[in-house]
């Protein structure tokens, strides 16, 4: 079976640097925001291109500490889309807001920024786009409507760290970026883990506070907050991961432009992803459209190649969310989109002679589908 995303041959790639990184953390024994935590946030931040990196515990933490230094709360509204993993809409719902989805661009999968305005009520306190599947929202028509209405933007960039938007980084595009080191994302640690990333300097005091159960030092609490920290291996992890991201991030366009050229010339009625002319992606997944999805990703799996579906439910459309009064427009796009969605495994260690057999048996397991339905 082809690994869906073969993390083993990274670490191959980076044992040595991951162990003595690993090695150096068991010696001093700073086990909880050890220097190496430090390290990270400084690099991290001149990545993205801003004065401020918050590390944390998960990608989801993240989005709960950027809500919590905004103040968001109960009663408090936040815009968002349906079509993304359940911890964008989760959070807003913990902290006892409701999330206010709104409809997707089909083809991008990213909400539909021409619609967000219209969903802006009394009670709405921040926008929270998701740069999905690896490329960016249109932030800079997000950002005016925000600024129309003095709003804070939140950019759930979990799944893009590296990409860019109109030559700009992901999570240096708004008020506050937030990423997830999920090891299956583009830069993954080994475990959990998360950043924050902005140019206010209030904000960024705050997150720091709330990342640290709300203390502005040892024992003295101004604010409420949680246990978000980073731990120090998993920094040390990524200190590694980071000498080689920028291959990977190229690898990863190579990989994706790849399989859209190979589909497009062997399966013309598959839909491959549409990358913004004002974007580049990570491709955190390689995803593409197809009609009879169930059926194609069963045999698929049958010839050896693992599939996901990213994601089959959208949210508004969860038991969850069914009590809140989360859908208030049409969400049809997100709808016709989850069913026919499909991953295909991705990663920069993807061999060319493994994906050209992606592409074959996917474009085999069409023509059945297409000839079953004559």
């Amino acid at each position: 079976m082809i690994p869906f995303i073969d993390l083993k041959a990274q670490y191959r790639a980076l044992e040595a640097d991951i162990r003595a990184r690993m090695d150096k953390v068991l010696e001093h024994g700073q086990y909880v925001m050890g220097p190496e935590v430090a390290e990270l946030e400084e690099r991290l931040a001149a990545y993205v291109g801003v004065r401020h990196c918050i590390a944390a515990s998960s990608g989801t933490d993240t989005l709960l500490i950027a809500m919590m230094a905004l103040g968001i709360g109960h009663g408090d509204e936040v815009i968002t889309t349906p079509f993304t993993f359940i911890a964008t809409g989760e959070m807003i719902a913990l902290l006892g807001a409701t999330p206010v989805f709104v409809d997707i661009e089909p083809r991008t999968c990213n909400i539909d920024a021409s619609k967000i305005e219209a969903a802006i009520g009394p009670r709405t306190r921040a926008i929270m786009p998701v740069s999905l599947y690896g490329q960016c929202a249109d932030m800079d028509a997000i950002n005016a409507i925000a600024a129309r209405h003095k709003l804070p933007v939140i950019e759930d960039a979990a799944q893009s760290f590296g990409a860019t938007y109109k030559g700009r980084r992901s999570c240096g595009l708004s008020t506050i970026g937030s990423t997830s080191f999920f090891p299956s994302k583009p830069l993954g640690a080994y475990g959990d883990g998360g950043a924050l990333f902005t140019d206010d300097d209030a904000l960024a005091k705050a997150m720091r506070e709330i990342r640290a159960h709300g203390q502005d030092r040892r024992y003295h609490h101004p604010r409420i907050g949680i246990n978000g920290r980073l731990d120090t291996l998993q920094a040390a992890i990524l200190l590694a991961k980071l000498d080689r991201f920028d291959w990977e991030v190229a690898r990863r366009q190579s990989v994706g432009n790849a399989y859209s050229a190979k589909i497009a010339a062997s399966c013309r009625s598959v839909g491959t992803p549409a990358i913004a002319s004002y974007n580049t992606s990570v491709y955190a997944q390689y995803t593409i459209q197809l009609d009879d999805r169930d059926e194609i990703a069963r045999r698929l799996n049958q010839a050896g190649v693992p599939t996901a579906v990213h994601y089959p439910l959208p949210l508004q459309r969860q038991p969850a969310f069914a009590v809140l009064d989360c859908a208030r427009t049409s969400l049809v796009e997100a709808d016709a989109v989850a069913a026919r969605v499909l991953s295909l495994p991705m990663g920069p260690d993807l061999e060319d002679e493994v994906q050209d057999r992606i592409v074959a048996s996917l474009c085999a397991a069409v023509s059945q589908s297409e000839k079953a339905t004559i």
